[in-house]
Formats: C-alpha cells, structure tokens, sequence
C-alpha cells in the first residue's frame, strides 16, 4: 500500500545495510477510526512520512563533502565527460573542481557567483568548485533574452559571473557585472597543482581534508545552495532559493525508490539553470558516483544517439519533446545500453511512451515537479516483479506516486478541504523539498507556501492506488461563457482525432467581448485542420470547448524554453497578435 520495494543487488530482502548502526525512525499518527479506507490509511502513512524523512538527513554533509567522500570511495571510476572528448575520473574530478573553484573564488568577494556554462565537463566543474569554496552558484538561463538575465543579476545581487568566451561568442551577448572566463583561470592551475592536490586528496582522510581543503564547504544544511530562477513560461522568471537540505532530501527519496548506483552513467543534456538539470543531472551523478556525459543541445539527435552508444549510458533524462526528436533520429541499437528513461516538464501522452518503448525497449518513466520542490515530488518507477511478489509502480497517464517524504492531498479550490480518490482539485505538496522560500519576496512566498505547503497551481486527482494524474494547471484554462475549458484536454483530443505523436497543437486564451474568453490554436504546417475539426464534432467534446476554425493559425515552430517546454507566456502574446488584440 505504500511504496513500491526497490530491488537492490539482485536482492529483495536479507540486503546488506548501507550503513551501521542502521538507524530506523518510528513514527506514531493519530488513531484512525476502523472505517478508514485504504486510501485514508495510505494519505496518513505518507503524511506521517513527511514529517519523519527530515530524520535521515540529520548526519548528511552537504552537497559538495558529498562529492568528495563519494569520490574518494572510487576515486578511479568515470565520473563526468562531454561530448568534447573531455573526461575525468572521481579523484581528477574532486581534485579539478576544487583548484578551479579556488580560482574562481578569487575573482569574487561575494558569496552569490554567476554562471553561465552549458552542460559540460567544464559547468559542472565550476558549480562543484564553487560549492567547496563555501559558494553559492546561480546557474543563469542563457536561452532567455539579456534583459532577463541582467534583471536576474541584478535581483540575486551578483557581482561577478563565469562564462566561457568560446561561449559568449556562439550566444552574441554577454549579461551585465564583471565576467570571468573559464579560459583566462585555467593557464593559471599548473600540471603540478593538479597532481599534487589529486595525490593529497587521495590519501588524507575525508574528517582531514573537510577541516583543511575543503572546510568553506562545510556548514549547516539549511544554508542556501543555489538560487534557481523559474522559466518564466507564465510570467516574469523568480528567484527560487533552494537550500542542500531541500536538494539533499530530493536525492535521497530518489535513490530510495530508483536503484541507481555507481554501475550507472547517465545523460546530462538538460541545462543546470534548470532544477531537474541542476538536481539530477549535476548532483546526483556526483553524490551516488555514477558517471555523467553532458552534451549541451538535447536536440542534436544524432550527438545524443552517438554518446549514448559510447559511453555505454544506461539512463537518460529529458521531455517528451527531447523524446520525440530522438526517436525521430536515433537507431534502436544505439540505444541499447538504456535501462532507464526518467521525463518530466511537460504532460508525456501514452502513445509517445508506447512507441518509445517499442523502438528502444525501456517505458519512459514520466514524474512531476517543479522548481519550487527542488524539482521531483511524484515518480513512475519500475514495476517490481518477484518470485509471490507483484507490484505496479508504473501507470502511463499518471505521474507516479509521491516520493519518500512527500506528500501530496488535493483540496477543492474554493473551500480548501481534502478531496478523496479520484475526485480533482488543487494539488499541494508538503515535504523537505519545498524550497526555502522566493528571494527577496515574501508576500509571494506567502501566497504559495500555506502551512507548510507549496500551493502548486495545478489540478489533478490520486487515484485509490496512490497515483497522481495531472489534468491542467490553472492558468492553462478559459473561463467560456462561464465554464471553465482546460487546454490541455483541448490539445490532447486535437492530437487524438489526427493521430499525431509530435505536438502539433498548442492551446492558448484570448479575451472576447461576448463569452469573456475564446480558444485560439496554433498550430504546425501539414495538419488537417478541417478533419481534426470533424472528428472533435463526433467525439462527445463539449461544444463549447471546440475552438472556431477562424481560431487556428498555423507557426513555423512553437516558442521553446530551454527546458524544452513550451513558453506559454510567448505563445500567448503571440496568439493575441494573429488575433490582432
């Protein structure tokens, strides 16, 4: 009834404990009446959960002595590599972060550095430098415009930010505040320094080098790791302030239900101004000693297709558009390492997951979060199949089920009270992943985080097995002629009636006189637009939720996040301008 059980070793149970002593926390709840059904049960266990999962983390480090305790356990493993060629074992990659990090740190008196780096042997390295020298790096998101970023600067007070000048040159820009490229520092670490500190590192004992080398680093967890800005796909980006308790506790709940372990190498093709990129592809490669490979365009097909094959990877991470593109471009064969494919950001239909599944043999495993929960709160996970022993820990549709720690109730959105199965509603989260709070804004934070909970904006419903279904979040519906009308499910049926599996339309609202709201869809060239039309008339859509055909426009393409989802925010502007409002 809880969580699934996770296969460790070959082994369901008698495993070898991670640790000794092995510390196990009892929690007791309130007594609940003998008519509590399953799903009462469930909701009280991981409600009790919640609260107990801060217990583990007590004798965490934080992120960066992490690292290097993880890297002196294998300090001979791959631990990061790109598709530049560059590659470092753990001891070359503790060793490599921590004298570019001190070169870094020189150029900057503040705590709050800037960086602007792709994906890559090189961002990674910056970021966990920067974080041994008691650092806070703010991965800055180079696919939004300058005046994004130089507002973002300017709101998280940073002085001074880390590029690449082979970088800047291939953006055409540079933000505002003193620059520091990674190319000027690097003459400057010698050949011996690297030795030195790689041979040092090797053999002083971990209490030594986190009270000498590396103590900056040390610290309580509930001090900030990074700000990480929103995409600002609904409005103007704001300045997330995740703490390594909040990052910490979100590696944690995944190692829990997902058996990763350092026999793993795993994609890094998602940026690291993005929290499932920063949380995932950075960190958690690094704490649990897996291998990285980072590439920095998810759409280069081919580049991925080619890693992957390589590097012998065996997860991948993305979006159901990063799913798309590679299915379009990569061969089966190149994909057969894979055991893994973990997606989130945007709603992944079935029939993308089946026909991923049937070219390269892994089911996408879909989960939701959001920045504000440093990113991950639900996950599909493996079903576990055992000698007397089934379970489900997959349903395509859904999100999966919360993660360790967290929990999840849906409320209805006028009165607050708690929903049971089935029924949709508000979803709010509660756990350890809730961030710290929004820089320099506390009435926002207020309007978000309600006792305890981060109020999400999105409508779904927990089924009676525990998993989470999105249906729309809110500000992706139009009040027509006083009825509310989800977008999503708007598209969903649009894509439905043609069987297309790439997105091919997006939905989006404009004011009109006479219904208060009216649908506008834009869409891509080649689709039948009369015949999509048709089949909706006879689908037992609501009337009211088919959009006129004077309401479709065909674009080029559909404005982009570096994220990979769609920028809302965009789209909408410019479905008002076709409009002409």
């Amino acid at each position: 009834m809880g969580q699934p059980v996770l296969v460790l070793r070959g082994r369901l149970l008698f495993k070898k404990p991670r640790g000794w002593p092995y510390k196990v926390t009892v929690s007791f709840g309130k007594p609940l009446p003998s008519t509590a059904s399953a799903f009462e049960v469930r909701q009280a266990i991981l409600s009790l959960g919640a609260d107990a999962f801060t217990h583990r983390l007590a004798d965490s480090p934080p992120l960066p002595l992490a690292f290097s305790r993880q890297a002196k356990s294998r300090p001979f493993a791959l631990s990061v590599c790109d598709s530049t060629g560059a590659e470092l074992n753990a001891l070359s990659a503790l060793a490599g972060s921590y004298l570019l990090g001190r070169e870094l740190a020189k150029t900057s008196a503040e705590e709050r550095v800037g960086v602007m780096l792709p994906p890559s042997v090189g961002g990674a390295l910056a970021n966990a430098g920067l974080a041994l020298h008691g650092k806070v790096a703010v991965n800055l998101n180079y696919t939004a415009s300058k005046d994004v970023v130089d507002a973002c600067i300017a709101k998280a007070q940073i002085k001074t930010v880390v590029s690449s000048r082979k970088f800047a040159e291939k953006l055409g820009w540079e933000p505002d505040g003193k620059k520091v490229y990674v190319e000027d520092v690097l003459p400057s670490i010698t050949s011996f320094d690297k030795a030195l500190h790689a041979v040092l590192f090797l053999v002083l004992p971990s209490f030594v080098l986190e009270r000498t080398f590396f103590n900056a680093a040390r610290g309580p967890l509930d001090r900030l790791a990074t700000i990480m800005f929103t995409s600002g796909s609904t409005g103007m980006p704001k300045g997330v302030m995740l703490t390594h308790f909040n990052v910490l506790a979100n590696l944690e709940a995944v190692a829990q239900v997902v058996s990763l372990g350092p026999a793993d190498r795993m994609l890094g093709v998602l940026p690291f101004f993005h929290s499932f990129g920063f949380t995932a592809t950075l960190w958690l490669p690094l704490r649990l000693g897996m291998g990285a490979a980072y590439h920095y365009n998810p759409l280069d097909a081919r580049t991925v297709g080619k890693l992957v094959e390589e590097r012998a990877l065996t997860v991948i991470l993305g979006t159901p558009t990063f799913l798309l593109a590679w299915m379009r471009r990569v061969e089966a064969a190149q994909f057969k390492t894979l055991r893994l494919a973990v997606v989130g950001a945007e709603k992944l239909r079935e029939e993308v997951a089946k026909a991923f599944a049937e070219k390269y043999g892994v089911t996408p495993l879909e989960g939701y979060g959001a920045t504000e929960l440093s990113p991950v709160a639900s996950l599909n996970i493996p079903d576990i199949a055992w000698p007397g022993i089934k379970q489900t820990g997959t349903k395509l549709g859904t999100v999966g089920q919360p993660l360790p720690g967290v929990f999840m109730k849906i409320v209805d959105q006028e009165t607050g009270a708690e929903l049971g199965p089935d029924a949709p509603g508000l979803l709010l989260v509660r756990g350890p992943n809730v961030m710290k709070g929004y820089l320099e804004d506390p009435a926002k934070t207020a309007e978000v985080v309600k006792d305890g909970y981060y109020v999400t904006g999105d409508i779904a419903k927990i089924d009676e097995d525990g998993f989470v279904q999105l249906t729309d979040r809110l500000s992706r519906f139009s009040k027509v002629g006083g009825e509310m009308v989800p977008h999503v499910k708007v598209e969903e049926s649009l894509h439905e009636a043609l069987g297309l599996l790439d997105q091919s339309f997006v939905v989006a609202g404009v004011p009109d006189d006479k219904r208060g709201e009216r649908l506008v869809v834009l869409h891509k060239a080649g689709v039948d637009v009369d015949a999509a039309l048709a089949k909706l008339a006879g689908s037992g859509l609501p009337k009211l939720w088919i959009p006129d055909k004077a309401s479709f426009h065909e674009v080029a393409e559909f404005p982009l996040l570096g994220s990979g989802k769609v920028d809302f925010q965009r789209l909408k502007a410019e479905a008002r301008r076709l409009e002409g409002l």
